[in-house]
């Protein structure tokens, strides 16, 4: 299946896929496998299986949090605290970093900057509070982009105080797998400099909560609250709800002014994450494919399947669906701000001819060899010894990101989230609160925070292989 990131405005994107209260007594849905994170949980990164591709295909060797993937639904309620002892089981270093929440920087999981590597046979202790309610998730940040593509991934959910009142809630995480024929992940392909230089591994089989065609079963008259997380290495997918309305509720966490899609279709880059509101207006008995567009033909992944002969209203439920305000520092003196400048370089047809690495200029053909570096930020490859900047507490960050490379980049700030204030995601849900976002190849985008989080965060491309190829960096918040 060949793959097709969307790296235009949000119209032009569809029109090139051919794209034109009161409760009712219904308990939250919760995952089989979720953990209600009141007390320690453990997390125990393993080998396990999976059948990525039906039922009764072969199984697939995965690792997994707790040998499963997508690993365990944590579950807090927000200004809860959340208790994790992560166990390293697999025969590599790794960590666990907590993607999109603002948390404390000592617990963000990034070795060589905010911790230690948990070494094999090793653990260690997560703990945090959970200022913000929305959906998240955790991965490794150590060897992510192959720890991510075997499994290690999972979603952290921080309830409303007061949430909506809905029939269902449900998380929907969107992943991609390169299997050979034997239905065993592609290992060669792992690390292939080829793929660092352009747009990242993509993989062949997709699936929806490990699962090649999920059922989720509904009933007519049901409103349902989605949690849309994309785990993906590289791919940005444009999910799809047949014959039904979407309303965004929520981007990378945040709470927004309700979007209402056009057809149904939600687009997200690798780890975004949207929460949605549904309601099923279909007839009982029917179902709806759930699908991915941008590829040869559309894909399947998933089926709103409705109940027969069963109805919980017969009008849309008079409930509110706009959530709460989180904590967020919203207000940007721009006029103050601490400007900085982002340029990516490198890649496939990007001309590069070396970068620094640990302050020394390095060519090409050595920064490949020896660093298996393909990506520069400001003429740096890889994590630098020195900050990209140093801002006070409370300060404003002006960053600007001018993307010289021939390929789109999904940037990702830790510890803090950012709306863009010139030029656009790419999606069409405007200037709203995100912690990624897409920038196009040969864009000049820029974001603006508050820097009130002290700590030494990372920034870097989610394209996980990019990461890997040179693209990350760091600034830090002295408080």
């Amino acid at each position: 299946m060949k793959h097709q990131n969307w790296s235009m405005s949000r119209r032009s994107v569809l029109k090139a896929l051919g794209a034109t209260g009161v409760a009712i007594g219904v308990a939250p849905w919760r995952a089989p496998n979720a953990i209600a994170a009141k007390g320690a949980n453990v997390l125990v990164a393993k080998e396990g299986t999976a059948r990525l591709v039906g039922e009764k295909g072969t199984a697939t060797r995965i690792w997994g949090y707790n040998g499963q993937a997508p690993g365990p639904i944590l579950r807090v309620t927000q200004g809860e605290t959340l208790n994790v002892k992560l166990v390293n089981d697999i025969h590599q270093p790794t960590t666990l970093h907590w993607h999109g929440i603002r948390i404390v920087n000592a617990m963000d999981g990034v070795p060589g900057l905010t911790q230690k590597l948990v070494e094999p046979k090793s653990s260690f202790d997560y703990r945090f509070e959970c200022p913000d309610a929305g959906t998240f998730w955790y991965h490794p940040h150590k060897y992510s982009s192959e720890q991510v593509a075997r499994g290690l991934h999972g979603v952290l959910i921080v309830d409303e105080r007061q949430p909506p009142t809905v029939d269902q809630d449900r998380v929907m995480v969107l992943d991609d797998w390169r299997l050979m024929r034997d239905g065993q992940i592609h290992n060669a392909s792992f690390g292939a400099i080829g793929e660092r230089a352009h747009g990242g591994r993509f993989g062949n089989t997709f699936t929806l909560n490990g699962q090649d065609n999920h059922k989720i079963a509904v009933i007519a008259g049901q409103r349902v609250r989605l949690r849309l997380c994309n785990v993906a290495n590289a791919s940005s997918f444009a999910v799809r709800f047949a014959d039904h309305i979407v309303r965004i509720i929520a981007i990378d966490g945040q709470p927004v002014k309700p979007i209402k899609t056009d057809d149904g279709v939600v687009l997200l880059s690798p780890g975004q994450r949207a929460d949605v509101m549904i309601d099923m207006t279909n007839t009982p008995g029917t179902e709806s494919k759930v699908e991915l567009l941008g590829f040869e033909q559309e894909v399947s992944i998933g089926r709103l399947v409705y109940a027969p002969d069963q109805k919980v209203r017969t009008d849309i439920l008079d409930a509110p669906i706009a959530l709460p305000d989180n904590p967020l520092a919203k207000q940007l003196d721009l006029a103050n701000a601490i400007d900085v400048t982002l340029n990516m370089d490198g890649g496939a047809m990007g001309g590069m001819r070396g970068a620094k690495v640990d302050g020394d200029f390095v060519d090409m053909q050595r920064l490949v060899k020896q660093y298996g570096y393909v990506w520069a930020f400001n003429g740096t490859a890889g994590m630098p010894k020195q900050s990209l900047v140093q801002v006070k507490q409370g300060q404003t960050v002006r960053l600007r990101m001018v993307n010289q490379t021939g390929w789109p980049h999904a940037m990702h700030i830790h510890g803090h989230h950012f709306k863009q204030l010139e030029g656009s995601a790419g999606d069409g849900y405007g200037p709203v609160w995100r912690d990624t976002i897409v920038v196009r190849r040969g864009q000049d985008l820029t974001v603006g925070f508050v820097a009130d989080n002290p700590g030494k965060w990372m920034l870097h491309c989610h394209m996980l292989e990019h990461q890997e190829g040179g693209m990350a960096t760091w600034f830090e918040v002295m408080a």
